[in-house]
């Protein structure tokens, strides 16, 4: 007898039976159809609320995506993001060899990487969740907080390697820039927003291991300017967002040639807003899933609204209040 045949057959037969038989024989009907299920091919079994999943992140987002995290999970107890914070291109490179399915990253994908998923019959999806500022931060002694976006290329690229090149009245010698790491995002962002795409040619640019090694030697290190996510310096007392870690001073950036008090701007959410802080970046959610497994629902909770909220309450940009766009990578 066929499967069909059989379960129909039975299935008659309960309906005949006294009620107690009825329920007892349903449910072990019931188990046994469960247990016909096909299994998945890949051996996943992560649904979109439920099981285990890895996911890798920039190391500059730690504190928002692990803040994320931690809120997810104690929404939705059946679930489990194991969180790898990394440099942005081994979060990519993880992404892309099937090792996750999920990565947090400052750009989408590359033409080239998009050729790679062309014999998976699966388009990777890049959302588009919120706008960081990038800050530049120097230690607390220092009376010099304004700066250009051309005084930063002309530090990047050795143009200019002493405090008084900049500041005629400093009493600083050479300025040591230091950055998280040098295959971070701010590294990528430092050459390709800011330099042009030259590399960064200059002695006294330095790359330490992460953002708390940065804060650590900007406010040891009176010649000093750290570049970290704003999200590591975010004083989450503050209800107005509007102050920064005591350790350190932020400074304001001008996209002019002459910072001056009246043209430069902090990396506070209303200067992202409206575009008046020179060194925003994005944060895309890289989704590389054609299944609508766990890491689809941690995706859509970042998107929601409290997702949303938590970014806000972090010092950055929540895509939500531009009017939130999810687009495929190839629409761009």
């Amino acid at each position: 007898m066929a499967p069909v045949e059989f379960t129909a057959s039975l299935a008659f037969r309960i309906i005949r039976m006294k009620p107690h038989f009825t329920y007892l024989i349903s449910f072990m009907l019931l188990g046994l159809l469960v247990a016909c299920q096909p299994k998945p091919k890949d051996g996943r079994t992560d649904t979109f609320n439920t099981g285990s999943v890895y996911i890798t992140a920039d190391e500059s987002f730690r504190p928002i995506i692990q803040e994320e995290i931690d809120v997810f999970e104690g929404l939705t107890p059946a679930a489990t993001i194991n969180p790898i914070y990394t440099t942005e291109v081994e979060a990519i490179s993880l992404l892309l060899k099937d090792s996750v399915r999920l990565a947090i990253a400052t750009r989408t994908f590359t033409p080239q990487e998009l050729q790679s998923f062309e014999s998976r019959k699966f388009q990777p999806r890049a959302i588009k969740v919120a706008v960081d500022g990038l800050a530049l931060i120097v230690n607390r002694s220092n009376p010099d907080t304004l700066i250009s976006v051309r005084d930063i290329r002309r530090i990047l690229t050795g143009d200019v390697q002493n405090w008084k090149d900049i500041y005629p009245s400093s009493k600083l010698d050479d300025i040591c820039l230091v950055f998280d790491n040098k295959n971070s995002s701010t590294v990528r962002y430092a050459m390709d927003s800011i330099c042009g795409g030259k590399p960064l040619d200059n002695k006294k640019v330095y790359a330490l291991d992460n953002n708390l090694e940065v804060i650590d030697f900007v406010a040891k290190t009176p010649e000093a300017i750290g570049v970290v996510g704003v999200n590591w310096l975010t004083n989450r007392s503050d209800s107005t967002r509007l102050s920064f870690r005591d350790e350190i001073r932020v400074m304001s950036v001008s996209a002019e040639n002459q910072a001056r008090p009246d043209n430069s701007y902090k990396p506070y959410q209303a200067y992202l807003y409206y575009d008046d802080y020179p060194l925003a970046r994005p944060i895309y959610i890289l989704l590389n899933d054609p299944r609508n497994g766990l890491s689809w629902g941690f995706s859509n909770f970042m998107q929601s609204d409290r997702g949303q909220r938590i970014i806000l309450k972090a010092g950055l940009l929540p895509e939500i209040l531009r009017g939130y766009i999810s687009v495929r990578v190839n629409d761009q």
